[in-house]
C-alpha cells in the first residue's frame, strides 16, 4: 500500500483530497491505496472505493479489511 502526501495527483484520484477526506465512521484520516484504488481507513478496518476518480464514502459501501 502506497501512502500518498497530497503533493501530487496519482491517475484520476486527486491526492490533496486527502487532507480533507475522514472516515465517515471513525472521523480518521484515511490511506490512499493508489494500487487498488481505495481510501483505506485502518481505524474502522474498511476500504472505501474510488470509482473514475471520485471516493465513494458511503459506509454502506465500504468493504472490510
Amino acid at each position: 500500500m502506497k501512502k500518498q502526501t497530497g503533493d501530487e495527483p496519482i491517475g484520476l484520484f486527486d491526492t490533496k483530497l486527502l487532507d480533507i477526506l475522514v472516515c465517515p465512521m471513525t472521523r480518521k484520516p484515511l490511506l490512499y491505496d493508489a494500487d487498488a484504488q481505495e481510501l483505506i481507513s485502518e481505524a474502522a478496518g474498511v476500504a472505501y472505493p474510488i470509482r473514475q476518480g471520485v471516493p465513494v464514502m458511503l459506509i454502506e459501501e465500504a468493504r472490510k479489511l
